[in-house]
């Protein structure tokens, strides 16, 4: 009779398929195609999982080997009667080692699992948050140093001769002179939509761009840009309405910066009237929004905003609803940080709210902040 074989032939242990593709899947990315630092930093420390799993995985397979021989070693020794015995011995505890080098290789996994899942969090987190307001920082400051060129723009041209000419002797001709002088500027200084020139009771006399907004004759007296020019002490101060939209230049989104014209044109003289520089603040805020140090991927799901000391949006890079509102129970406290990020949930989705404060440059300074809404996918 033939003898039948007790023993049992090694394995190929079936291996976990999501572990597997998930490895695989992580090992063929490249890094340095990742759309963005972070995505880069994640997308290591995934490949650096993926690799400590298919560790494990190896030692899970040899050790079911392992496992298996052990059993067929003790098969044999028993059929070896008394003279296998000492066999058997070896053979046992070479499967109580295999069942701890298993317990070993399950632990790790979870351990490893557990802290790859913590530190992909923790970079998702604080390098995608630094990173972000770090951005914004240098979104705001642009606006400061670009901005701070109009304050030293409206004064000096309020020193201008043709101004003080036109309104101490507000003839004719002198004021044709003032408007020629003013277009001058203009067509030196694209940023500016128009110059607006007013006598002190704030009717508008001459403007630079008389053939595209016509603004002489108009009552400015009641506009915060001429008001709060009427109240400066000197021709060395300026004053300043907020984003809004002018009749003045067809309701266009501008800023308006004013001095006061002075007799003689003498910093300390009387007010004979007041200049105002009307800028075109769309162009500057998308073209500083838009121009973020973002690339695509990125720019398509990050929202970025010019926001006052209200928390009123200034400018967007894409436009909200007007029903848009800040997340303000988390914001309010860090909108008075110079610079900071939260993470939070907005319609469901994961994002990264990142904010600098104006850090203002030479002697200007906005106050506004810049704040970006990043989705984390």
């Amino acid at each position: 009779m033939k003898k039948m074989n007790t023993s049992i032939a090694p394995k190929q242990v079936a291996k976990k398929p999501t572990t597997k593709s998930l490895a695989k899947a992580a090992l063929k990315k490249d890094p340095s195609q990742a759309s963005s630092p972070t995505d880069r930093v994640v997308l290591v420390v995934e490949q650096l999982a993926a690799t400590m799993h298919t560790a494990i995985n190896e030692i899970r397979e040899i050790n079911e080997n392992a496992k298996l021989l052990s059993l067929n070693a003790r098969i044999e020794a028993a059929r070896a009667g008394a003279s296998g015995a000492a066999f058997g011995v070896v053979a046992q505890e070479m499967q109580a080692l295999s069942t701890k080098t298993a317990d070993v290789a399950d632990g790790m996994a979870n351990k490893t699992q557990e802290s790859i899942s913590d530190l992909i969090s923790i970079i998702g987190g604080n390098v995608r948050g630094t990173r972000l307001a770090d951005i914004s920082l240098n979104t705001i400051d642009l606006i400061d140093r670009n901005l701070y060129e109009r304050t030293c723009d409206v004064r000096w041209w309020a020193t201008d001769a043709s101004l003080v000419d036109a309104l101490q002797d507000p003839c004719t001709q002198s004021v044709d002179h003032a408007s020629r002088r003013m277009g001058v500027i203009l067509n030196a200084y694209t940023v500016y939509h128009d110059l607006i020139l007013c006598d002190t009771t704030g009717r508008v006399i001459a403007n630079g761009r008389p053939n595209m907004f016509n603004s002489v004759g108009r009552n400015e007296s009641k506009s915060p840009w001429f008001t709060k020019a009427m109240a400066t002490r000197s021709g060395n101060d300026f004053a300043f309405q907020s984003a809004h939209s002018s009749p003045l230049v067809a309701d266009q989104e501008v800023l308006i910066y004013s001095a006061t014209v002075r007799k003689h044109g003498e910093a300390n003289e009387p007010i004979i009237g007041v200049l105002g520089v009307v800028f075109n603040w769309a162009a500057l805020s998308h073209a500083v929004l838009c121009n973020a140090s973002l690339d695509e991927s990125e720019s398509s799901r990050t929202l970025r905003m010019i926001v006052d000391e209200e928390s009123k949006i200034l400018a967007s890079s894409r436009p909200v609803g007007s029903d848009f509102k800040l997340p303000l129970a988390k914001m309010d406290k860090l909108l008075h940080q110079s610079k900071g990020y939260i993470l939070d949930n907005i319609d469901g989705k994961d994002v990264c709210i990142a904010q600098a404060k104006s850090p203002g440059f030479e002697t200007y300074a906005t106050g506004w902040n810049a704040v970006l809404i990043q989705e984390i996918l």
